[in-house]
Parts: structure tokens; sequence; C-alpha cells
């Protein structure tokens, strides 16, 4: 049987772990710059003291207080704070800009341009690490790199860009989702006809995906607002892979994609569904047992066996039988 995955070569595989590196020591000062108010200062008001806090770059802001000793040392604290993650960032940089160059020349996976910013900015705000998974397409290239090199024919982008909703805690009230994207273009809106999609100028389409059992959790007033589809509980189900890859640009972008096993059969199952867009289907099918096959031949994590089988639903278990019988019929005698 021939491979599914072309191994990275040395090269590859070393600008990956750079690029990983790099892009964490980034991230740690982007956080913590997004952790810090935008600026505290000492104002005069009417001849006194006081500690402000500013909110943006008009100058809006509140007071903290009578200007004190304990005032100024937290104002001190905050410059210092503030000076040191800026030096980190942008230090880190260029060598993370330079990886990047590199990954482009190596032709690492890559993602579209467009979500590049949507994931550093749900990265910035934490939202990566159990609010937000990367489903679709968009998470091929991180299978990819969990497999250790290229998955053959496997598709792995389209013009829009699905996110599932994860988080198990309750939400208290904030608009996390809309708060996100508005960061990244203020011209997002949401499509009145599909309330689970917001789009922006340039046409751009993010699709928010949420199981039954994560609704509750989410904002009422947070937008987009998805219909939750009981499929999507499939993809909550085992490990995560997470993966720092490059968009077509050079930029860096962390994905966190559900267990490539469930994803896989998940796209499987969605191929047979009557309600599923034909013109998908067949991108459906070819993904889910390229995905599986890659599964099988380089990602040990991910094992395929009884005891996997055994986990499957009603739903999924057909799929994985007809996956494994193809494979073996398929599979060179060993006389």
């Amino acid at each position: 049987m021939a491979s599914v995955v072309k191994p990275f070569s040395e090269e590859q595989a070393r600008a990956l772990v750079n690029l990983r590196q790099r892009y964490e020591v980034w991230m740690e000062a982007e956080r913590t710059l997004a952790g810090l108010p935008y600026d505290l200062r000492r104002k005069e008001v009417g001849g006194r003291s006081y500690l402000y806090e500013i909110k943006d770059r008009s100058g809006n802001g509140k007071s903290l207080g009578a200007w004190s000793d304990e005032h100024a040392v937290r104002l001190e604290a905050y410059r210092a704070q503030k000076s040191d993650a800026k030096t980190r960032r942008d230090g880190s940089r260029t060598p993370l800009e330079e990886t990047g160059r590199l990954g482009r020349a190596l032709q690492l996976p890559m993602v579209a341009n467009e979500a590049g910013p949507i994931l550093r900015e749900a990265d910035r705000r934490g939202l990566l690490d159990g609010a937000l998974l990367v489903v679709g397409t968009n998470a091929v290239p991180a299978y990819s790199i969990e497999a250790g090199g290229l998955i053959r024919e496997l598709p792995d982008e389209t013009a829009d860009f699905d996110l599932a909703w994860a988080e198990t805690e309750a939400s208290d009230g904030e608009q996390v989702l809309w708060q996100m994207l508005k960061a990244v273009d203020r011209t997002f809106t949401v499509n009145t006809e599909r309330t689970f999609q917001a789009r922006n100028a340039k046409a751009y389409e993010v699709e928010i995906l949420v199981a039954p059992s994560r609704v509750a959790t989410m904002s009422r007033t947070d937008r987009p607002k998805p219909v939750p589809l009981p499929e999507q509980e499939w993809l909550l189900e085992g490990c995560p892979v997470d993966h720092v890859v490059i968009c077509r640009d050079g930029s860096p972008a962390r994905i966190v994609a559900p267990d490539p096993r469930w994803f896989a059969l998940q796209k499987l199952w969605m191929a047979d569904q009557p309600k599923r867009n034909a013109l998908k289907r067949g991108k459906d099918a070819k993904q889910g047992m390229l995905l599986l096959n890659a599964v099988a031949e380089a990602m040990p994590l991910y094992p395929l066996n009884d005891d996997f089988e055994r986990s499957l639903p009603g739903e999924l278990a057909p799929y994985f039988v007809r996956w494994a019988e193809q494979r073996q019929s398929r599979t060179p005698s060993a006389w």
C-alpha cells in the first residue's frame, strides 16, 4: 500500500520546531501586553494629582484615586512590565518573521492569509486553550504536522473559516467571540440569513459551530449565534492536536483542532448525509479516508485499535469498520 504521508525533510522539520519556539516567545509577550491597561498616567486635576487608567488612544479613562506612594510604586511597576514585554515582543518578531519566510520557501503546511489574524487574536485572548477549536479544512495543516509530513492529496483550504465553541465553563455574559472578531476587523457583520456566520467587507466568512452540550456556556448576547448540531459532540472527544503553522504570507498562526480520528470519522459520516451540500460530500469522503490512513501510518499518539473502536457511537462505528476493511484489502501480503 502506497504511503499517504510524504515525510518532512530535516530542514522542514527544523523550521517547524523553530517556528513553534519563536511563536511561543512572541505570543507570551503579546498576552502580557494584552493583559495590561492601555496606559497608566499621573494627571493633575484641579491642582491635585491622581493616577489615571487610560482606556484608548483618545485618552478616555478613569481615576484610580488620589496620588499616593502606593500609586507611585504601581505606576513604576507597570512601566517596567510593559517595557519588558515590548522588548521581548519586538525582539522575537524578527526571528519569527525569518522563520515564516523560510517556511514559505520550504513549502510547509499553510493556511489562508485571512485565517491568520483571527487565530492570532484568539490565541492572544486565550481562546485556543479550551474555548475554540479549528474545524473544517483549515485544520488539515495541523494534522500534517502531527503526521510529520504532507498528507498527499488531502484537500486543505477553503474560502471560509469554521470554528467550534468548546468551552466548558459558563460565560460571564461577555461577548467573547464578537469582541474577538471586531478586534480583527471592524467590518465584520452577522449574516442575517445565517446567524451563525459573520462576514467582513471582503466577503470572508467565519462560521461558528457548537455541540448541544456546550450551548449553555456561551453568552446569550454573543455573536455569531451557532445552531447546536449533535454531530459536533464527536469533535469534543479524544485529544486535540496543537501546532503552529504559517499563512501563505509567512505570518504564524496556532491551530488547535479536534482529535484527527474523530474528525475523519465525522467527515465520512457527513459525506453520507442528504442534507450535506452535494458539492462538499465528495471532499468530505476523501478527507476522511486519507486522514484515517495518515493517522494509521504516522500518528502513533492516536491509535486506531480495538479500544478506540469500542469507544465509537453506533453512527460512526460502521465507517471505521468500512475503512479498516478497505485498508486491510489494500495491504500487501507479508509473503
